[in-house]
Protein backbone atom coordinates (compact mmCIF):
# COMPACT_ATOMS: atom_id res chain seq x y z
CA UNK A 1 0.00 0.00 0.00
CA UNK A 2 1.35 3.42 -0.92
CA UNK A 3 1.99 5.78 2.01
CA UNK A 4 -0.46 8.45 0.82
CA UNK A 5 -3.02 6.08 -0.66
CA UNK A 6 -6.41 7.78 -0.21
CA UNK A 7 -5.13 11.36 -0.32
CA UNK A 8 -6.69 13.27 -3.23
CA UNK A 9 -5.15 16.40 -4.73
CA UNK A 10 -6.62 18.93 -7.17
CA UNK A 11 -3.55 20.28 -8.87
CA UNK A 12 -3.61 23.71 -10.56
CA UNK A 13 0.14 24.12 -10.76
CA UNK A 14 2.42 25.13 -13.60
CA UNK A 15 6.10 25.14 -14.50
CA UNK A 16 8.19 23.70 -11.63
CA UNK A 17 7.66 24.99 -8.08
CA UNK A 18 4.08 23.77 -7.81
CA UNK A 19 4.41 20.77 -10.10
CA UNK A 20 7.38 19.39 -8.15
CA UNK A 21 5.25 19.57 -4.99
CA UNK A 22 2.33 17.64 -6.44
CA UNK A 23 4.67 15.18 -8.14
CA UNK A 24 6.24 14.31 -4.78
CA UNK A 25 2.78 13.68 -3.36
CA UNK A 26 1.90 11.54 -6.39
CA UNK A 27 5.13 9.57 -5.97
CA UNK A 28 4.03 8.80 -2.42
CA UNK A 29 0.69 7.47 -3.64
CA UNK A 30 -1.69 10.45 -3.65
CA UNK A 31 -4.24 10.66 -6.47
CA UNK A 32 -3.23 13.89 -8.20
CA UNK A 33 -5.62 15.35 -10.78
CA UNK A 34 -3.95 18.12 -12.75
CA UNK A 35 -6.36 20.80 -13.99
CA UNK A 36 -5.11 22.46 -17.19
CA UNK A 37 -6.35 24.89 -19.81
CA UNK A 38 -7.77 23.10 -22.88
CA UNK A 39 -5.84 25.25 -25.36
CA UNK A 40 -2.24 24.59 -24.33
CA UNK A 41 -2.30 23.20 -20.81
CA UNK A 42 0.49 23.84 -18.32
CA UNK A 43 2.96 26.21 -20.04
CA UNK A 44 5.65 23.81 -18.83
CA UNK A 45 4.54 21.49 -21.64
CA UNK A 46 6.35 23.82 -24.06
CA UNK A 47 9.46 24.72 -22.03
CA UNK A 48 12.67 23.64 -23.74
CA UNK A 49 10.97 22.41 -26.91
CA UNK A 50 8.76 19.40 -27.53
CA UNK A 51 9.69 15.80 -28.07
CA UNK A 52 8.60 13.81 -31.08
CA UNK A 53 5.11 13.42 -29.65
CA UNK A 54 4.64 17.02 -28.55
CA UNK A 55 5.58 16.74 -24.86
CA UNK A 56 8.68 18.50 -23.53
CA UNK A 57 11.22 16.63 -21.42
CA UNK A 58 10.77 19.40 -18.84
CA UNK A 59 7.06 18.63 -18.46
CA UNK A 60 7.59 14.87 -18.45
CA UNK A 61 10.05 15.14 -15.58
CA UNK A 62 7.71 17.10 -13.28
CA UNK A 63 4.34 15.51 -13.95
CA UNK A 64 4.71 11.75 -13.75
CA UNK A 65 2.07 9.78 -11.86
CA UNK A 66 -0.65 12.42 -12.40
CA UNK A 67 -3.94 12.54 -14.28
CA UNK A 68 -4.87 15.48 -16.52
CA UNK A 69 -8.27 17.15 -16.81
CA UNK A 70 -8.66 20.02 -19.29
CA UNK A 71 -11.13 22.67 -18.08
CA UNK A 72 -11.68 26.22 -19.33
CA UNK A 73 -12.05 28.32 -16.20
CA UNK A 74 -12.82 31.36 -18.32
CA UNK A 75 -16.31 29.94 -18.77
CA UNK A 76 -18.91 29.73 -16.02
CA UNK A 77 -19.49 26.07 -16.88
CA UNK A 78 -15.81 25.23 -16.52
CA UNK A 79 -15.53 27.08 -13.22
CA UNK A 80 -18.67 25.31 -12.00
CA UNK A 81 -17.20 21.90 -12.87
CA UNK A 82 -14.04 22.67 -10.91
CA UNK A 83 -16.01 23.79 -7.88
CA UNK A 84 -18.15 20.64 -8.08
CA UNK A 85 -14.94 18.61 -7.82
CA UNK A 86 -13.72 20.46 -4.71
CA UNK A 87 -15.81 18.51 -2.11
CA UNK A 88 -14.35 15.25 -3.43
CA UNK A 89 -10.70 16.20 -2.80
CA UNK A 90 -8.53 16.72 0.26
CA UNK A 91 -6.27 19.47 -1.05
CA UNK A 92 -6.02 22.09 -3.77
CA UNK A 93 -2.57 23.32 -4.87
CA UNK A 94 -1.74 26.34 -7.03
CA UNK A 95 1.27 28.49 -7.93
CA UNK A 96 -0.17 30.99 -10.40
CA UNK A 97 0.76 34.68 -10.29
CA UNK A 98 -0.54 37.01 -7.58
CA UNK A 99 -4.31 37.53 -7.75
CA UNK A 100 -5.08 34.97 -10.45
CA UNK A 101 -7.14 32.65 -8.24
CA UNK A 102 -9.11 35.59 -6.89
CA UNK A 103 -9.89 36.84 -10.41
CA UNK A 104 -11.14 33.39 -11.33
CA UNK A 105 -13.37 33.30 -8.25
CA UNK A 106 -11.79 30.15 -6.84
CA UNK A 107 -10.01 31.52 -3.78
CA UNK A 108 -9.75 29.84 -0.40
CA UNK A 109 -12.92 31.44 0.98
CA UNK A 110 -14.93 30.06 -1.95
CA UNK A 111 -13.52 26.54 -1.69
CA UNK A 112 -13.76 26.14 2.06
CA UNK A 113 -17.46 27.05 1.85
CA UNK A 114 -17.89 24.06 -0.44
CA UNK A 115 -15.52 21.82 1.51
CA UNK A 116 -14.53 22.80 5.08
CA UNK A 117 -11.93 19.99 5.00
CA UNK A 118 -10.06 21.44 2.03
CA UNK A 119 -6.34 22.13 2.39
CA UNK A 120 -5.70 25.11 0.12
CA UNK A 121 -1.97 25.33 -0.63
CA UNK A 122 -0.38 28.29 -2.39
CA UNK A 123 3.12 29.08 -3.63
CA UNK A 124 3.82 32.74 -4.30
CA UNK A 125 7.13 34.42 -5.01
CA UNK A 126 6.94 36.66 -1.97
CA UNK A 127 3.94 35.32 -0.06
CA UNK A 128 0.45 36.73 0.33
CA UNK A 129 1.40 39.81 2.34
CA UNK A 130 4.14 42.42 2.49
CA UNK A 131 5.43 45.09 0.07
CA UNK A 132 6.53 42.55 -2.58
CA UNK A 133 3.44 40.35 -2.51
CA UNK A 134 2.14 41.59 -5.88
CA UNK A 135 5.46 40.86 -7.66
CA UNK A 136 5.94 37.92 -10.01
CA UNK A 137 8.77 35.51 -9.34
CA UNK A 138 10.72 32.69 -10.94
CA UNK A 139 13.46 30.43 -9.58
CA UNK A 140 16.25 32.87 -10.43
CA UNK A 141 14.50 35.79 -8.76
CA UNK A 142 13.89 33.73 -5.62
CA UNK A 143 17.56 32.75 -5.52
CA UNK A 144 18.57 36.40 -5.82
CA UNK A 145 16.21 37.67 -3.13
CA UNK A 146 16.70 34.64 -0.88
CA UNK A 147 20.43 35.29 -0.50
CA UNK A 148 22.04 32.45 -2.43
CA UNK A 149 23.36 34.66 -5.25
CA UNK A 150 25.31 36.73 -2.74
CA UNK A 151 27.49 33.83 -1.58
CA UNK A 152 27.97 32.13 -4.95
CA UNK A 153 30.95 33.04 -7.13
CA UNK A 154 34.46 34.41 -6.63
CA UNK A 155 35.29 36.96 -3.94
CA UNK A 156 35.02 40.38 -5.54
CA UNK A 157 33.29 38.95 -8.59
CA UNK A 158 29.75 39.02 -9.89
CA UNK A 159 27.04 37.17 -7.91
CA UNK A 160 26.21 33.89 -9.62
CA UNK A 161 23.06 31.82 -10.09
CA UNK A 162 23.11 28.21 -8.96
CA UNK A 163 22.65 25.91 -11.93
CA UNK A 164 20.29 23.71 -9.91
CA UNK A 165 16.72 25.05 -9.71
CA UNK A 166 16.56 24.56 -5.97
CA UNK A 167 14.36 27.62 -5.46
CA UNK A 168 11.58 26.00 -7.48
CA UNK A 169 11.97 22.38 -6.43
CA UNK A 170 13.07 23.29 -2.90
CA UNK A 171 9.91 25.33 -2.43
CA UNK A 172 7.88 22.45 -3.85
CA UNK A 173 9.45 19.98 -1.42
CA UNK A 174 8.72 22.22 1.57
CA UNK A 175 5.11 22.63 0.46
CA UNK A 176 4.70 18.86 -0.02
CA UNK A 177 5.78 18.35 3.59
CA UNK A 178 3.39 21.06 4.79
CA UNK A 179 0.47 19.54 2.87
CA UNK A 180 1.24 16.10 4.28
CA UNK A 181 1.31 17.52 7.81
CA UNK A 182 -1.97 19.37 7.22
CA UNK A 183 -3.49 16.16 5.85
CA UNK A 184 -2.58 14.29 9.05
CA UNK A 185 -4.23 17.07 11.06
CA UNK A 186 -7.24 17.01 8.76
CA UNK A 187 -7.68 13.28 9.35
CA UNK A 188 -7.70 13.90 13.12
CA UNK A 189 -9.86 17.03 13.26
CA UNK A 190 -11.89 17.03 10.05
CA UNK A 191 -10.76 20.59 9.36
CA UNK A 192 -8.78 22.05 6.49
CA UNK A 193 -6.57 25.12 6.38
CA UNK A 194 -4.74 27.60 4.17
CA UNK A 195 -1.04 27.01 3.50
CA UNK A 196 1.08 29.71 1.90
CA UNK A 197 4.74 29.41 0.98
CA UNK A 198 6.97 32.23 -0.19
CA UNK A 199 9.71 31.21 -2.62
CA UNK A 200 11.98 33.90 -1.20
CA UNK A 201 11.56 32.48 2.30
CA UNK A 202 11.98 28.89 1.10
CA UNK A 203 15.36 29.80 -0.42
CA UNK A 204 16.38 31.68 2.73
CA UNK A 205 15.88 28.44 4.67
CA UNK A 206 18.77 26.99 2.63
CA UNK A 207 20.98 29.91 3.71
CA UNK A 208 21.15 28.96 7.38
CA UNK A 209 24.63 27.43 7.25
CA UNK A 210 26.14 30.47 5.52
CA UNK A 211 24.38 32.80 7.95
CA UNK A 212 25.44 30.83 11.02
CA UNK A 213 29.08 30.24 10.02
CA UNK A 214 29.99 33.33 8.05
CA UNK A 215 27.52 36.10 8.91
CA UNK A 216 27.28 36.08 12.69
CA UNK A 217 23.52 35.64 12.32
CA UNK A 218 23.01 38.60 10.03
CA UNK A 219 25.23 41.09 11.80
CA UNK A 220 27.67 41.16 8.88
CA UNK A 221 27.71 40.20 5.20
CA UNK A 222 29.02 36.75 4.31
CA UNK A 223 31.69 37.00 1.59
CA UNK A 224 30.98 35.88 -1.95
CA UNK A 225 33.16 32.78 -1.62
CA UNK A 226 32.24 32.10 1.98
CA UNK A 227 32.08 28.36 1.49
CA UNK A 228 35.78 28.34 0.47
CA UNK A 229 36.66 29.51 3.95
CA UNK A 230 35.51 26.12 5.17
CA UNK A 231 37.08 22.72 5.16
CA UNK A 232 38.60 21.95 1.77
CA UNK A 233 40.91 22.88 -1.05
CA UNK A 234 39.33 24.01 -4.29
CA UNK A 235 38.13 21.31 -6.72
CA UNK A 236 41.08 19.20 -7.85
CA UNK A 237 41.65 18.52 -11.54
CA UNK A 238 41.78 14.92 -12.72
CA UNK A 239 42.68 13.24 -16.00
CA UNK A 240 41.88 13.47 -18.88
CA UNK A 241 41.33 17.16 -18.12
CA UNK A 242 37.78 17.70 -19.35
CA UNK A 243 35.62 20.57 -18.17
CA UNK A 244 34.10 18.45 -15.38
CA UNK A 245 37.05 16.18 -14.60
CA UNK A 246 37.40 17.29 -10.98
CA UNK A 247 36.86 15.98 -7.49
CA UNK A 248 35.85 17.86 -4.37
CA UNK A 249 36.66 16.67 -0.87
CA UNK A 250 35.95 17.75 2.69
CA UNK A 251 38.75 17.48 5.27
CA UNK A 252 37.43 18.21 8.76
CA UNK A 253 38.83 15.74 11.30
CA UNK A 254 42.40 14.55 11.97
CA UNK A 255 41.29 11.11 10.81
CA UNK A 256 40.18 12.51 7.45
CA UNK A 257 43.49 14.32 7.00
CA UNK A 258 45.37 11.11 7.85
CA UNK A 259 43.24 9.30 5.26
CA UNK A 260 44.19 11.88 2.63
CA UNK A 261 47.90 11.50 3.34
CA UNK A 262 47.64 7.71 3.31
CA UNK A 263 45.75 7.74 0.00
CA UNK A 264 48.32 9.86 -1.83
CA UNK A 265 51.20 8.05 -0.08
CA UNK A 266 52.57 11.20 1.50
CA UNK A 267 53.00 10.41 5.22
CA UNK A 268 55.46 13.30 5.41
CA UNK A 269 52.54 15.75 5.11
CA UNK A 270 51.26 14.57 8.49
CA UNK A 271 54.35 16.18 9.99
CA UNK A 272 53.98 19.39 8.01
CA UNK A 273 52.96 22.11 10.46
CA UNK A 274 51.17 24.06 7.71
CA UNK A 275 48.54 21.35 7.42
CA UNK A 276 48.44 19.88 10.91
CA UNK A 277 45.25 21.66 11.95
CA UNK A 278 42.00 22.68 10.29
CA UNK A 279 42.98 26.32 10.73
CA UNK A 280 46.35 25.66 9.16
CA UNK A 281 44.82 23.95 6.16
CA UNK A 282 42.51 26.94 5.71
CA UNK A 283 45.38 29.42 5.87
CA UNK A 284 47.55 27.36 3.51
CA UNK A 285 44.83 26.15 1.19
CA UNK A 286 46.75 27.05 -1.98
CA UNK A 287 49.80 25.07 -0.89
CA UNK A 288 47.58 22.17 0.14
CA UNK A 289 45.83 22.28 -3.22
CA UNK A 290 49.18 22.11 -5.02
CA UNK A 291 50.25 19.02 -3.09
CA UNK A 292 46.99 17.16 -3.71
CA UNK A 293 46.76 18.21 -7.37
CA UNK A 294 50.01 16.37 -8.16
CA UNK A 295 48.30 13.11 -7.23
CA UNK A 296 44.85 13.69 -8.73
CA UNK A 297 46.28 14.79 -12.10
CA UNK A 298 47.17 11.17 -12.92
CA UNK A 299 43.82 9.67 -11.87
CA UNK A 300 40.31 9.92 -13.26
CA UNK A 301 37.73 11.58 -11.05
CA UNK A 302 36.14 8.22 -10.31
CA UNK A 303 39.47 6.59 -9.43
CA UNK A 304 40.25 9.46 -7.08
CA UNK A 305 36.79 9.41 -5.50
CA UNK A 306 36.97 5.67 -4.88
CA UNK A 307 40.48 5.86 -3.43
CA UNK A 308 39.69 8.65 -0.99
CA UNK A 309 36.25 7.27 -0.17
CA UNK A 310 37.73 3.88 0.76
CA UNK A 311 39.80 5.62 3.45
CA UNK A 312 36.91 7.54 4.98
CA UNK A 313 37.55 10.85 3.25
CA UNK A 314 34.32 12.52 2.02
CA UNK A 315 35.05 12.99 -1.66
CA UNK A 316 32.88 13.34 -4.74
CA UNK A 317 33.49 13.34 -8.46
CA UNK A 318 32.06 16.39 -10.19
CA UNK A 319 29.34 14.63 -12.15
CA UNK A 320 27.88 16.36 -15.19
CA UNK A 321 24.35 15.82 -16.48
CA UNK A 322 25.47 12.94 -18.69
CA UNK A 323 27.26 11.26 -15.80
CA UNK A 324 24.02 11.24 -13.82
CA UNK A 325 22.50 8.93 -16.42
CA UNK A 326 25.60 6.76 -16.88
CA UNK A 327 27.08 6.58 -13.38
CA UNK A 328 27.41 2.92 -12.28
CA UNK A 329 26.34 3.69 -8.71
CA UNK A 330 23.11 5.41 -9.75
CA UNK A 331 22.49 2.65 -12.29
CA UNK A 332 22.96 -0.01 -9.60
CA UNK A 333 20.31 1.76 -7.52
CA UNK A 334 17.89 2.02 -10.47
CA UNK A 335 17.73 5.78 -10.04
CA UNK A 336 16.92 6.25 -13.71
CA UNK A 337 13.63 4.58 -14.52
CA UNK A 338 12.38 3.96 -18.05
CA UNK A 339 8.67 4.57 -18.56
CA UNK A 340 6.53 4.02 -21.65
CA UNK A 341 4.82 7.25 -22.72
CA UNK A 342 1.91 7.12 -25.20
CA UNK A 343 3.50 9.58 -27.67
CA UNK A 344 7.15 9.89 -26.65
CA UNK A 345 7.97 6.20 -26.45
CA UNK A 346 10.39 4.91 -23.81
CA UNK A 347 11.28 7.88 -21.60
CA UNK A 348 14.07 7.96 -18.95
CA UNK A 349 12.91 9.59 -15.72
CA UNK A 350 14.54 10.08 -12.34
CA UNK A 351 12.72 8.17 -9.63
CA UNK A 352 11.92 9.82 -6.29
CA UNK A 353 14.98 10.03 -4.05
CA UNK A 354 13.05 8.88 -0.96
CA UNK A 355 12.61 5.11 -0.93
CA UNK A 356 9.97 3.74 1.45
CA UNK A 357 10.44 0.04 2.13
CA UNK A 358 6.74 -0.71 2.65
CA UNK A 359 5.08 1.84 0.38
CA UNK A 360 5.76 0.91 -3.25
CA UNK A 361 4.57 3.22 -6.04
CA UNK A 362 5.11 2.38 -9.71
CA UNK A 363 6.47 5.19 -11.89
CA UNK A 364 3.85 6.30 -14.42
CA UNK A 365 4.32 8.67 -17.38
CA UNK A 366 3.17 12.28 -17.35
CA UNK A 367 -0.33 12.57 -18.82
CA UNK A 368 -1.32 13.92 -22.20
CA UNK A 369 -3.28 17.16 -22.03
CA UNK A 370 -6.85 16.27 -21.02
CA UNK A 371 -6.09 12.54 -21.10
CA UNK A 372 -8.32 11.86 -18.09
CA UNK A 373 -11.00 14.53 -18.53
CA UNK A 374 -13.80 12.11 -19.36
CA UNK A 375 -12.65 9.56 -16.79
CA UNK A 376 -12.59 12.03 -13.90
CA UNK A 377 -15.83 13.84 -14.78
CA UNK A 378 -17.67 10.53 -15.22
CA UNK A 379 -16.38 9.09 -11.95
CA UNK A 380 -16.62 12.20 -9.80
CA UNK A 381 -19.59 14.11 -11.22
CA UNK A 382 -21.54 11.36 -12.98
CA UNK A 383 -21.52 13.06 -16.41
CA UNK A 384 -22.56 10.91 -19.36
CA UNK A 385 -21.30 10.81 -22.95
CA UNK A 386 -23.89 13.30 -24.20
CA UNK A 387 -23.04 15.84 -21.50
CA UNK A 388 -19.32 15.45 -22.11
CA UNK A 389 -19.77 15.88 -25.85
CA UNK A 390 -21.78 19.07 -25.29
CA UNK A 391 -19.13 20.48 -22.98
CA UNK A 392 -16.38 19.62 -25.44
CA UNK A 393 -18.23 21.22 -28.35
CA UNK A 394 -18.58 24.41 -26.29
CA UNK A 395 -14.84 24.41 -25.53
CA UNK A 396 -15.46 24.00 -21.79
CA UNK A 397 -13.44 20.79 -21.58
CA UNK A 398 -10.66 19.34 -23.64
Amino acid sequence: MAALDGMRILDMTQYEAGTSCTQMLAWLGADVVKVERPEHGDPGRRVGGSGRGGSSAYFLNYNSNKRSVALSLRSEEGRSLLLQLVPKFDAFVENYGPGVMEKLGIGYDVMRTLNPRIIYARIKGFGLSGPYSSFNCYDQVAQATGGSFSVTGERGGTPLLSGATFADSGTGAQLALAITAAYVQQQRTGEGQLIELSMQEAVTMFMRTQVALFSDWGRKTAPRDAIRAGFSPDPLACKPGGSNDYIYMVIVTPEMWAGVCETIERPDLLQDERFATLQGRRQNRDALHAELAKWTASRTKYEAMEAFGARGVPCGAVMDTRDLFENPHLQARDFIQHVDHPTEGRVPLMRPAAQLSNSPVTMEPAPLLGQHTDEVLREELGLDDTELATLREAGTVG
